[in-house]
């Protein structure tokens, strides 16, 4: 049977047991009623109607008068229709028969005399007859309740018993499965498989049992069967870790050091003892490099290690399951040998170019030379000849002087000469510089620079040549009698926009996260479009190192707009 069924069954015969107790009491509660009112509606009245009769009678000593005579009548009368006990009838009979006789010689006082004793006596005897019935009715009255008293107590003591025992087992009948199977969980929860339970019973509880039971032994069966795989798994794991050249370092989502390698335990100088299981930034606290990793968002850290300088880039993963931070690896690469390489390859280019300079700067001198009369008369095709090699010389310069400022910014040489300059003379200048290359192209550069505008804190000559390269970059991609706008503006409090827009072709949105890499250089550009890649890369250093930014946006069909920002000079 279903708890469901058990616990109908319990509550209706506890419905049943107090219908039953309610039905006796009202049973006897009518019984106790119906005697009550046999007793006052019949013995009691006739008392009523004697005692009536008795008084009219004995009202005076004389003949009766009308009024007692209508008393006696009247209470005479209604006492014939109120007999209710054997022998009532034939006293009441009696004394009708007297009553009449009293009324015929109610004049005569020698036959009145005694026919009121006659009376007086039937009378009597009426009333003694109902006081008798009286006496025994209320002994029966007395067994009813008697009775009643005891079959209800036995019922109600029947029916508490029987409650009391519901509510003190059934409570236990529900609790105790439920708390044996709560214990259950809670050694289940601790890995502890090995559980079973027994429940003696048919209901929805024996079923618990038996699928708990069901439960317990999968589990158990799953952690022995997958155990050995998942240790062995895990060692694997631990063991690529620690045979791999880079320094790893897992921590949990509360920072918690989960595993380092060797490697890693090498940098920072601790056994993985000492490390393992340690909340992070307490280990941070007496360990810099620990610190450096935790704090800083460095790529690129410089590490004393093994006696000698090395080099680390840094990377950061986050571990996420369902959406939820549950840790985060820190990988150190050692990349000395590509940074000697590049330091080597920066210092070679760096060479170069500056050699290069020298005898560029030469063949321009000879072409200047050629190109004036005193030295001779050239005729057209050699003049032809002479503006090529003029212009394989500008571009070469150019080349050149581009790789020397990014040889100074990868070496850390770039040196800045800051100062306090308007705008205004800055976009002069640039205007100036790029005019010649505008007119050829019948390109119209639109100024707008307010003369009110704060001056700025920047190195005049960099930040020139950064918009000049913008505005450069900007004649190239325009078409031939287009606009190109070149705005100064403020933005936000405490910095200057200097921005170049051109109405070209634009640059395609997959493209505009690396237009400022070193080389990169959009596609499908043009012989006369395409340059070194480095312009950009080399604008981005210049404007960074002055503690500025540099945006672009762009649309297909719309053209671009290059903007970058400048600290405003300091009130004094």
């Amino acid at each position: 049977m279903t708890i469901k069924n058990k616990l109908r069954t319990g509550i209706g015969f506890l419905f049943i047991l107090a219908l039953i107790c309610c039905g006796l009491s009202v049973y006897f509660l009518n019984r106790l009623s119906a005697d009550a009112g046999m007793i006052l509606k019949d013995n009691y009245k006739t008392l009523q109607y004697g005692q009536k009769i008795l008084s009219a009678m004995d009202a005076n000593s004389g003949p009766l008068n009308k009024a007692q005579l209508q008393t006696i009548d009247v209470n005479l009368n209604l006492q014939q229709h109120n007999v209710t006990e054997p022998g009532e009838g034939k006293l009441t009979d009696s004394l009708t028969t007297l009553y009449n006789k009293i009324k015929l010689s109610n004049n005569d006082a020698v036959q009145l005399a005694p026919l009121r004793i006659q009376a007086r006596q039937v009378v009597y005897g009426i009333m003694q007859l109902n006081m008798s019935a009286i006496a025994h009715k209320n002994d029966i009255a007395k067994g009813t309740a008697n009775r009643a008293t005891v079959l209800v107590a036995f019922c109600a003591a029947f029916l508490f018993l029987v409650a009391f025992s519901f509510a003190v087992n059934f409570p236990g009948y529900i609790a105790n499965p439920l708390k044996e199977l709560t214990g259950r969980i809670k050694e289940v929860s601790n890995r502890n498989y090995h559980q079973q339970i027994d429940f003696k019973s048919d209901d929805e509880f024996g079923e618990l049992g038996q699928a708990f039971n069901t439960m317990t032994r999968k589990l158990d069966e799953f952690e022995n069967s997958n155990l050995a795989s998942i240790l062995f798994e895990k060692k694997r794991i631990e063991t690529i870790i620690n045979t791999m050249h880079d320094a790893i370092i897992g921590l949990d989502e509360k920072l918690i050091i989960i595993f380092a390698n060797e490697v890693a335990c090498s940098l920072i100088g601790l056994s993985a003892e000492q490390l393992n299981g340690r909340y992070a930034p307490d280990v941070a606290l007496e360990n810099d490099l620990l610190r450096n990793l935790l704090v800083n968002d460095q790529a690129r850290l410089k590490i004393f290690a093994d006696n000698r300088e090395s080099f680390y880039s840094r990377e950061s993963l986050s571990v996420n399951t369902k959406g939820k931070v549950i840790g985060k690896v820190i990988i150190l690469k050692n990349i000395t040998e590509y940074q000697q390489l590049d330091e080597a390859k920066t210092n070679f280019i760096a060479t170069i170019s500056h050699e290069l300079k020298t005898p560029i700067s030469s063949i321009k001198m000879s072409l200047k030379l050629l190109e004036d009369a005193r030295i001779g008369e050239v005729n057209t095709e050699q003049r032809q000849l002479l503006e090529n090699i003029d212009d394989d010389a500008r571009r070469l310069l150019q080349i050149t002087g581009e790789l020397l400022d990014m040889a100074q910014v990868e070496t850390g040489k770039l040196q800045l000469n800051f100062g306090s300059t308007h705008p205004k003379n800055i976009v002069d200048y640039a205007v100036r510089a790029i005019k010649f290359i505008a007119d050829q192209k019948q390109v119209t550069i639109d100024v707008k620079c307010d003369e009110n505008l704060p001056d700025v804190h920047a190195d005049l000559d960099k930040t020139t040549w950064v918009l000049i390269n913008l505005l450069s970059n900007a004649i190239k991609y325009s078409h031939e009698k287009s606009v190109v706008e070149l705005v100064v503006k403020k933005h936000h409090s405490d910095e200057i926009e200097f921005s170049v827009k051109d109405h070209g072709k634009g640059i395609e949105e997959q493209y505009l996260s690396r237009l400022f890499d070193r080389y990169f250089k959009v596609p499908n550009a043009t012989g006369e479009q395409a340059g070194t890649g480095l312009g950009l890369a080399i604008a981005k250093d210049f404007i960074e190192a002055q503690s500025g930014k540099i945006m672009v946006d762009s649309e297909i069909g719309a053209g671009s707009r290059f903007a970058f920002t400048l600290k405003r000079m300091a009130m004094a």
